[in-house]
């Protein structure tokens, strides 16, 4: 448990240690945020705030886990975690980049990003697939063990990518995503930690899960690492923000949570532990899909959903505090299930 508290402590640190450097060199590059034009107006006042600043979060969060993760089984556990968060957040980086220096909204194309996506989350299905410590076996608190087979890899490439893109619409208020992937975080090394017990009480004889024992361990690590990396951020991310996270963190969360949900093997946890977040999804679709097939006529004053409260008069700093409290719920919820 000292190791957790530990990566928990040492990502916060680096996280606002990093924040007075990172900033100023952001204002300097005029790595500016270019908002939408058609999003809500109270947002323009938010042009030209530094974003990208992801990266401060991301280099706590890969410090805190190498340095505190079981070395001995790191390389099958915490740093495939870290090395798919960096993956998604050289895309978000990427995306980030073409922004700021064309001075627009859009950067990468569709299909570029749709690409590197189904690229990149092909990859990390593969290697789960063929990972002794993961395999195609699900498992629900409710439904019990699900076998998938080669249907495995579709089936987490679409969780990949349905959960990097619903991160990435819930970064739109200060200290959304931050916050909410906070809670969620150190939910799931919780989550973690209990699953290395198990292992390590009923299983003691056996070498195989003594090694996923020290594997959850890894990931539990990983886990307060991400968590203590959003704590540190949101020093400088809560309202009113000194800096985004950009595509680059949102992404990178993203990947992330990924990598927490297929180690957890209860993709559908994520569900319940992670509905505001599908929320902003969700309700992305369903404006859309209403636009289109009910001429023009919307679900939603706007989407994600959490421009829709704001559209209704609610203040960001309210939407925020009201999504870390169903965010909280739920996740205890769901580690009543288990634990």
């Amino acid at each position: 448990m000292q190791k957790m508290i530990f990566a928990f402590i040492a990502s916060a640190a680096v996280a606002m240690l990093l924040s007075p450097v990172v900033i100023p060199m952001l204002r300097r590059l005029k790595y500016g945020q270019v908002e939408r034009v058609e999003g809500p107006h109270a947002n323009s006042a938010k042009e030209g705030t530094p974003t990208m600043g992801g990266v401060m979060f991301i280099i706590a969060i890969v410090i805190a886990t190498l340095a505190f993760s079981y070395y001995d089984i790191a390389l099958r556990y915490s740093i495939p975690a870290v090395i798919t968060m960096l993956a998604f957040g050289l895309v978000g980086f990427l995306d980030d980049f073409i922004k700021v220096k064309r001075r627009r909204n859009l950067g990468l194309r569709a299909y570029q990003k749709i690409a590197a996506q189904l690229l990149l989350s092909f990859a990390v299905a593969f290697y789960a697939y063929k990972s002794e410590f993961i395999g195609s076996t699900l498992y629900d608190p409710i439904l019990g063990k699900i076998e998938l087979g080669w249907g495995y890899i579709p089936f987490i490439m679409f969780v990949i990518i349905a959960i990097v893109n619903s991160a990435n619409l819930t970064d739109g208020l200060d200290g959304l995503l931050s916050g909410v992937t906070l809670i969620y975080s150190v939910a799931m090394g919780i989550l973690f930690l209990y699953f290395s017990m198990v292992f390590t009480e009923y299983f003691v004889d056996q070498p195989m899960f003594v090694a996923q024992s020290d594997g959850m361990r890894s990931m539990s690590i990983f886990a307060f690492a991400v968590a203590g990396g959003c704590l540190g951020f949101l020093k400088s991310n809560s309202h009113p923000a000194k800096v985004f996270m950009g595509d680059t963190g949102s992404m990178a969360l993203g990947g992330a949570m990924s990598a927490m949900v297929i180690y957890s093997r209860s993709p559908m946890l994520f569900l319940l532990m992670g509905v505001c977040i599908v929320a902003s999804a969700v309700s992305d679709v369903l404006q859309v899909g209403s636009y289109k097939l009910r001429h023009g006529k919307r679900v939603f004053k706007m989407a994600p959903l959490h421009h829709h409260f704001e559209l209704s008069g609610y203040h960001e700093t309210k939407i925020v505090a009201g999504y870390m409290i169903v965010t909280t719920i739920t996740c205890l919820v769901a580690l009543a299930l288990f634990l």
